[in-house]
């Protein structure tokens, strides 16, 4: 809860007349709860694996046009296994409520591109290691074969795993937060990011005018739809967004082979 009774009471602390955003954000959460705006993130999460996977869903479904790049044509879900995978997913979700600040001032652009910045750089360099000790025998047969059993992903697949790798996997995500703690409203754009991303990379789909293209070191639906091509014996694209640590460490190089063949 703000400590602020009332606008004015908020500019004299900050010795500044409020902005239109920080005047909003006083509007609606000057006389509610911490705990009761962090349950938002819950909803945050529900409202972005639900609307944006919808989207290449609608484009499978409604549009042929767009089969062309479709990166595993051969490769079709039902309705049903469709929605059974989106159900897992919500029924998967948990809350996890963490120190992240909820009063004013909010965080300028700057701050808040310089936060994005650690977390994507924290989450993907844990997330490649864990995502690795994961392909080791005892990992992937206990643990991560859940995930693969989506051999061409969907959407919905980005965070349809085995409980305990949904909690492993999400140390990196707020490990970043942790490091660097910012506002809820950083908080929310960098968990929104991320899932825009990994739903991104799970659609199936590689079109030639997604923006990401234009991001350096960016993987993307081809990239990570090789791993799961592969599966269990896969060595190989172990990235969560950028490839860097997989051309350090030699684990694209399947992908990069079988790239040059289909060149060739």
């Amino acid at each position: 809860m703000l400590p602020y009774a009332t606008l004015h009471d908020a500019e004299t602390a900050l010795n500044r007349s409020l902005t239109a955003a920080e005047t909003l954000w006083f509007n609606y959460s000057a006389d509610k709860s911490d705990y009761f705006l962090y349950c938002h993130n819950i909803l945050f999460l529900f409202l972005v694996f639900s609307v944006f996977p919808l989207s290449y869903l609608l484009l499978e479904f409604l549009s042929r046009n767009v089969r062309a790049y479709k990166i595993q044509p051969k490769v079709n879900l039902s309705y049903s296994e469709t929605f059974k995978c989106y159900g897992d997913v919500m029924r998967m979700f948990i809350l996890v409520l963490i120190g992240v600040r909820t009063s004013l001032p909010l965080p300028s652009i700057w701050e808040v591109v310089a936060q994005l910045a650690v977390y994507f750089m924290v989450e993907d360099f844990g997330n490649y290691w864990i995502h690795r000790f994961l392909h080791c025998k005892w990992g992937y047969e206990k643990i991560h074969k859940v995930h693969h059993e989506y051999t061409a992903p969907i959407g919905f697949a980005a965070p349809y795993a085995h409980w305990a790798e949904v909690l492993i996997l999400g140390i990196p995500s707020f490990c970043g937060p942790a490091i660097a703690p910012g506002h809820m409203i950083t908080f929310w754009l960098w968990i929104g990011l991320r899932q825009i991303e990994a739903i991104e990379t799970h659609s199936g789909y590689d079109f030639p005018w997604s923006p990401t293209k234009y991001i350096p070191f960016y993987g993307g639906a081809d990239y990570h739809d090789y791993h799961h091509y592969v599966g269990g014996q896969s060595q190989s694209n172990f990235a969560s967004v950028f490839t860097y640590c997989d051309y350090i460490y030699g684990t694209d190089k399947g992908y990069r082979y079988q790239k040059k063949l289909l060149r060739q």
